[in-house]
């Protein structure tokens, strides 16, 4: 028979077994596809869990670094209060300052205004002075000038009493003089001890004004240095306030997060559930398979595509495996063909719905299209055809799981 003649009967088989993986079947039969859904949902699961511990320590990092920044805040908020009073008793410290300060600039110009008043008196009172001693001496040279002609008139007019009156005018006058003379010197010390007075009052208060000053730039400047540091306080708890928000709302996402990760954990645990639920079915019927009935070998008919689809789908579960993991791959196919569990022909076998993971992926369709079955495949395949196992009669295999005994050939475990 020819090769094509081959493959027209095999692709005839395949669509038969098309047609009987899509009609209900009244069993339900273990896979090694099963096995391999539970092995990736549990990897899953795992994966989940991992990042829901992941998150959660997150979510516990930044709920204590919104803690801690909560607490900065707190701590902040205290200082700038601590310096708000603080600036408000500054404040009114430089307001008392201040208004010293212009009562003393209001005592300065008084005293400014007395030492000129003053001055001014003081200057009257030497030119009163002056004027006084100019008549007087002016009465003076008068009187020593005209004193002999004045004297000799009087002797000569014979009259004592007229000598005698101009002599007490005389001494009047003098007398005047000499005293007024004394109140002008007298007024004019006691003005320049005044002016003095005012002048050292001044001085004093010019001091005094300068330490008020002094008092009034240090008040203002803690006044100055207060307002900065509460500003920079309000500035940080600005900053902190939105690292605060920044937290919560990265808190908020994280636990977010949790509860879709513990979501999606429920939901693979129902999943893994309903798996390993299948898997104790499918591992009930494997063991209902090794009690059921048995065919011989010589009652199969092998169809001419059969050898060529066994080889690649051997090829495809096992052609990295040592040749006893194909042969045993190949066993595990015609245990199923003679088993009154699974369909009677290496077609309906492969090709039963879920059973081989390379014909749902489409390698093995690949397979077959390239044709990649090597020589050691078809070697497999018609000794297992032929009825040689090495697995006894078991109907399943997979990669080795915990608590999962048989069989092992290569990577295989067989049961």
């Amino acid at each position: 028979m020819s090769l094509a003649a081959g493959k027209k009967k095999w692709l005839w088989a395949v669509i038969c077994a098309l047609l009987f993986a899509v009609c209900p079947a009244d069993r339900v039969v273990a896979t090694q596809e099963t096995r391999r859904q539970l092995e990736e949902k549990k990897q899953e699961r795992e994966q989940t869990k991992q990042e829901l511990n992941q998150t959660r320590e997150q979510l516990d990092e930044t709920r204590e670094n919104l803690d801690d920044k909560k607490e900065d805040i707190r701590g902040l908020n205290q200082q700038k209060n601590e310096l708000e009073q603080q600036l408000d008793v500054l404040n009114d410290e430089l307001s008392v300052v201040s208004e010293h300060l212009r009562d003393l600039e209001d005592q300065i110009e008084y005293k400014l205004n007395q030492i000129s008043n003053t001055q001014e008196e003081l200057e009257a009172a030497k030119i009163q002075e002056r004027e006084q001693y100019a008549s007087m001496k002016k009465r003076v040279q008068f009187l020593y000038e005209g004193r002999e002609a004045l004297l000799m008139e009087l002797l000569l007019s014979n009259s004592f009493a007229k000598f005698l009156n101009y002599s007490q005018y005389v001494e009047q006058i003098s007398s005047y003089d000499r005293r007024m003379l004394t109140n002008y010197e007298q007024n004019r010390i006691y003005i320049e001890e005044k002016e003095a007075e005012l002048i050292q009052e001044r001085a004093e208060l010019e001091a005094y004004r300068i330490q008020v000053e002094a008092e009034q730039a240090r008040v203002s400047g803690m006044v100055s240095q207060t307002s900065g540091n509460i500003n920079r306080y309000r500035n940080s708890i600005q900053d902190a306030e939105a690292q605060a928000r920044a937290f919560e709302a990265q808190a908020a996402a994280y636990e977010q997060s949790a509860r879709d990760k513990e979501a999606q954990i429920e939901a693979q645990n129902a999943e893994i559930k309903a798996l390993e639920a299948k898997i104790q079915e499918e591992i009930r019927l494997s063991r209902l398979a090794a009690k059921s009935t048995w065919r011989s070998i010589s009652d199969v008919s092998f169809a001419d595509g059969d050898r060529y689809l066994l080889a690649n789908l051997i090829y495809c579960e096992a052609g990295a495996e040592p040749y006893e993991g194909k042969l045993a791959v190949g066993a595990v196919v015609i245990n199923r063909v003679l088993s009154s569990v699974y369909p009677d022909t290496v077609v309906g076998v492969i090709y039963q719905s879920g059973q081989f993971s390379p014909v749902g992926s489409g390698r093995l369709a690949l397979a077959l299209a390239e044709g990649k079955a090597t020589e050691s495949c078809y070697r497999a395949a018609d000794e297992a055809m032929s009825g040689m196992t090495n697995v006894g009669t078991c109907v399943y295999f997979r990669t080795p799981i915990p608590g999962l005994s048989g069989q092992q050939i290569g990577g295989h475990i067989f049961y």
